[in-house]
């Protein structure tokens, strides 16, 4: 069903499911809370960072001496627009050689726990309407909790915009400074950044989350990624990458072509 809430509900075609779907998932929602059927683990964790062409380096401490892990980034490639920059996400990370002191931040969030469990207990009465609809609503909580993590980063855990003030609408529009970029979505289409994140993490430690073979998250209603406090930093696309800049991304990582290959599939211009 398309349309925006709550308009949808006067839509002549799709109102009046709209409505019922609604309200059905409301009460399915007021039982979770009420019987606290899922349960919401989260982990953030700050670092001294700095940029080193396209890679983010992450030191142990302020003193900045010791290298404690990189985050590799990718650079946008496919012809643009003349005077139109070309993104990777370390342009929102100061410079080493700028000398100025940044920081790089990293979460991991579900509220997946538990979801197995009530959407077993619907499939043995042969209820696929409430399994389909418990599973949705533990999706959008993992996203409401980032989306609340995010503000809680912002205004007190990094504190760099302590001032904000925005209403739901403009939380919607993500009109605050700083994004929150997750590996394997446009702007950072590697999914392999994942296992660094929750290694710096110890995401399974401190979340009770995992990755799997092939870096799914679980529990599945699960989100996580990294924070940039920039003012200017953006989301964009990565789009169509070349062999050169794989290449020297294999290289940087210490991977063999193939693997990366098999993980940028869908980015290669080649």
């Amino acid at each position: 069903m398309r349309g925006s809430f709550p308009k949808i509900f006067d839509d002549k075609f799709v109102g009046v499911e709209a409505k019922k779907l609604y309200d059905d998932a409301q009460q399915l929602l007021k039982r979770i809370v009420d019987e606290k059927l899922l349960q919401a683990n989260g982990v953030i964790g700050f670092w001294p960072a700095n940029s080193v062409g396209d890679d983010i380096e992450l030191y142990t401490d302020d003193t900045r001496t010791q290298v404690l892990a990189t985050i590799y980034t990718l650079r946008q490639q496919s012809e643009k627009v003349k005077g139109e920059p070309y993104y990777a996400l370390a342009d929102f990370i100061a410079p080493k050689d700028s000398g100025v002191p940044d920081y790089w931040g990293g979460f991991a969030v579900t509220t997946g726990i538990g979801c197995d469990e009530l959407v077993a207990e619907f499939e043995r009465d042969y209820d696929d309407y409430n399994s389909i609809m418990a599973k949705a609503l533990a999706d959008r909580f993992a996203e409401a909790f980032a989306e609340k993590m995010h503000e809680l980063v912002r205004k007190d855990y990094w504190g760099y915009a302590k001032t904000e003030q925005l209403d739901t609408i403009e939380l919607i529009k993500e009109e605050y400074q700083g994004i929150r970029p997750a590996p394997g979505y446009p702007a950072c289409p590697d999914h392999t950044e994942k296992t660094t994140l929750f290694e710096l993490l110890k995401a399974e430690d401190n979340a009770h989350m995992h990755l799997t073979e092939s870096l799914a998250m679980t529990p599945a209603a699960s989100v996580s990624g990294f924070y940039f406090a920039h003012p200017q930093s953006r989301y964009f696309g990565l789009g169509k990458i070349g062999k050169d800049q794989v290449e020297d991304y294999a290289k940087r990582k210490k991977m063999d072509l193939e693997t990366v290959e098999r993980w940028l599939g869908p980015n290669l211009n080649y």
